[in-house]
């Protein structure tokens, strides 16, 4: 089968385990040394969230890696489609309330795990959450692709990192960060989630920064508060899961209030925060390698 996704590092594509019969998703890196040594940091990243129960803290499950070749190949459960292709079928690629609200929980309840373990994500955009199933109500999502990830005590001013339109300003102009700048990411997925278009569509950073709107202009408190300017202020994942949004009982708030026709609607969010415990990891050997 043609692989599931073409990028920088490579691709992602099917595989069969042959011991359990499942298909799996092997992300195959380019042989590139500066490839290998980003997917190096990813299994260490990856081997540090191996704690965590991955579907409790909405990130995708890592199985294991092995080697083929001078690539390095990175195994995965396969997850159903991305948030971006989730989107694309949706009227004006917008999402109901009913749909954004547990996206955003779930977003922030792994956010708030990685943060536990001190783990920036840098990455996080539409491309990078997966749907797990599309036909599941109510939606769940998984953050992917820790390719970028790196712990925040390890973060250097300069370091490039994410994606153009969802980086942060910190990052944009060379200043030192730490997960402050997911919060970031997330508030641009929520406003791309309301709107059906990116906040800001640059095809650098400097068109970014030059199109850049106020975010002052925003009448959304949960979405002003992901957007602070200074990551001193800005909202932190833990605030976002007590955030009133959440809890329509206490106030009738939406993130897409005065940019979609769904804002202000009461609306029950169907998950809660729950304790991350270790699940134990099965290892998978694949039937087949593909190479680019």
């Amino acid at each position: 089968s043609p692989p599931l996704l073409h990028g920088g590092f490579g691709i992602v594509t099917k595989c069969c385990n042959t011991k359990t019969n499942k298909v799996v998703a092997i992300k195959v890196n380019k042989s590139d040394p500066e490839i290998l040594q980003q997917a190096k940091m990813e299994i260490y990243i990856l081997e540090k969230l191996r704690g965590l129960d991955a579907d409790r803290c909405n990130i995708v499950k890592w199985n294991d890696f092995f080697i083929d070749g001078d690539r390095i190949c990175l195994n995965f459960e396969l997850l159903d489609e991305s948030l971006w292709q989730y989107m694309r079928y949706r009227r004006n690629r917008v999402l109901p309330v009913t749909e954004i609200r547990p996206v955003l929980f779930q977003l922030a309840n792994a956010l708030s795990h990685l943060g536990s373990l001190g783990i920036v994500h840098a990455d996080l955009k539409p491309g990078n959450i997966m749907v797990v199933d599309r036909y599941e109500c109510p939606i769940k999502v998984k953050l992917t692709d820790f390719g970028f990830a790196c712990p925040a005590s390890t973060v250097i001013p300069g370091d490039c990192v994410g994606t153009v339109g969802y980086k942060a300003p910190e990052v944009m102009i060379g200043s030192l960060f730490n997960e402050a700048i997911d919060m970031w990411s997330l508030g641009l997925v929520a406003v791309e989630l309301a709107t059906g278009y990116p906040f800001y569509p640059g095809r650098n950073d400097y068109d970014t920064g030059c199109q850049s709107k106020d975010t002052r202009s925003i009448k959304l408190n949960l979405i002003k508060e992901m957007l602070a300017l200074d990551p001193n202020q800005r909202i932190t994942p833990s605030e976002v899961l007590h955030h009133p949004f959440f809890n329509p009982g206490l106030s009738k708030s939406s993130p897409c209030t005065d940019m979609s026709s769904t804002g202000g609607q009461n609306l029950v969010v169907s998950q809660q925060p729950s304790s991350c415990k270790r699940e134990e990891s099965q290892k998978i050997s694949c039937s087949s390698q593909t190479s680019e």
